[in-house]
């Protein structure tokens, strides 16, 4: 193999014409420089210079493949270059994260002196679900999202993405203080129906899923309100306008004034999932995705 210092050696001497002026611009001893040159002939098979006591003439051979040098390293440098934009990239993780994981999670793991091992570059789009998943499909925005799904329906993404379970986020019951429930007592269904609720907006994939689910348990809530802000309907329910079913990452923030009850025919989850691009799947990202999941189980404690 011919070794790409011996080529840019090889140009300065013929160049120069000369050992010695091509050793001062190189930064190499001029025995050095002969030693080069006499390596590249053997590694070629081919004589490159005439030597005398007081010069060197470079060859027609040597003449050629200057010309061609010239080319080689300029593809080199290309490639070296080309290899380090990618090494740069790899390192940058492009993440589209929904908001109460991004409120909550997202800080612990930022804070984790696992995370700064990892040496990854992230750059965080916060954005519903349904953003994030175009953020993947046009190609280029978005390397990772994270997104969250209540039952089977609500978002849908290509069949090029890879899908990896993080886990789950239940909801719960909370319900204004002033309405006289202990703190997580256990309450049938129906003592809730008539009463006054925070709801989903109409049409949307949660407030469907949550409707059948309340119908099922013949649970017919008085709407006062409606609300996708989880934030905003803890405010209202500590307020005593009305009950609510809020996720627990929304509890950590929870004010007072609300009171959260285990109702045991009430049982739904935000189910959490990161999507890949499966040809950006790298071991980087794959590890923040653990550390993410494991995050996310250290947060599933009582809000109570």
């Amino acid at each position: 193999m011919v070794n790409p210092v011996h080529l840019k050696t090889l140009m300065e001497v013929t160049r120069l014409g000369s050992f010695a002026a091509a050793a001062s611009t190189l930064g190499y001893t001029a025995s050095a420089v002969s030693q080069q040159m006499s390596a590249l002939e053997r590694d070629t098979g081919v004589v490159l210079f005439q030597r005398s006591a007081r010069s060197v003439v470079p060859t027609e051979a040597a003449v050629v493949m200057t010309r061609h040098a010239a080319k080689v390293l300029t593809d080199i440098e290309a490639l070296m270059a080309a290899a380090r934009t990618q090494d740069s990239a790899s390192q940058e993780l492009r993440l589209g994260i929904f908001p109460s994981l991004a409120t909550y999670v997202l800080p612990r793991i930022l804070k984790n002196p696992a995370w700064k091992n990892l040496g990854i570059d992230l750059k965080v789009s916060v954005a519903e679900p349904g953003q994030t998943i175009q953020g993947l499909r046009t190609g280029g925005d978005l390397d990772l999202a994270v997104v969250f799904q209540v039952g089977q329906t609500g978002v849908a993404w290509p069949a090029t993405i890879n899908r990896q379970w993080i886990g789950d986020d239940d909801f719960r019951v909370v319900l204004p203080a002033g309405w006289g429930f202990r703190p997580d007592a256990k309450v049938a269904a129906d003592h809730l129906s008539e009463m006054p609720w925070i709801m989903h907006h109409p049409g949307t994939s949660d407030a469907m899923v949550i409707e059948r689910l309340f119908a099922g348990c013949n649970l017919h809530p008085r709407v006062v309100a409606h609300s996708d802000d989880f934030h905003a309907s803890l405010e209202m329910a500590a307020a005593g306008l009305g009950a609510a079913l809020v996720p627990e990452l929304a509890l950590r923030n929870k004010p007072a004034g609300v009171v959260v009850l285990d109702v045991p025919e009430i049982r739904l989850a935000r189910n959490v999932f990161a999507l890949l691009i499966n040809d950006r799947k790298t071991a980087r990202v794959q590890l923040f995705v653990d550390l993410l999941a494991e995050t996310l189980a250290g947060m599933r404690t009582s809000v109570n």
